[in-house]
């Protein structure tokens, strides 16, 4: 399986940025994926998860209100819609398939991880 990041960027506060995430190896529609994120010197962090239809989402707490996840089981491919962007949200972005159809806040249902995108949010 290979999980392929892309869309990170250098952006204001209150700004907006969207993630995407391509998926090769095994069948996209059957797992469920998630977006985590590692800032500096801190440990890494659930975001947000969404089921393999596409029916179930949640969300950090922190981001809920403000970031949408989706997914496009023609493409291969899963989303983050960021908008309202805090420098607090500047980190490291992964994606990851889940090892079954759900879209989990833990890690350890996580079997396969991508390289990571970098966003930046800073006037």
């Amino acid at each position: 399986v290979q999980l392929v990041e892309s869309g990170g960027d250098l952006v204001q506060p209150g700004g907006f940025l969207r993630l995407s995430c391509a998926a090769s190896g095994r069948t996209f529609s059957r797992y469920g994926m998630g977006w985590f994120r590692q800032a500096p010197g801190k440990e890494r962090e659930f975001v947000a998860g969404i089921s393999s239809s596409g029916s179930y989402t949640n969300y950090a707490d922190s981001v809920k209100g403000r970031f949408t996840i989706s997914r496009d089981n023609a493409n291969n491919t899963v989303y983050l819609q960021m908008n309202s962007l805090k420098p607090e949200d500047t980190a490291v972005y992964y994606c990851a398939q889940n090892s079954n159809g759900l879209g989990s806040a833990s890690q350890k249902w996580y079997s396969y991880w991508g390289q990571g995108t970098q966003v930046t949010v800073s006037s």
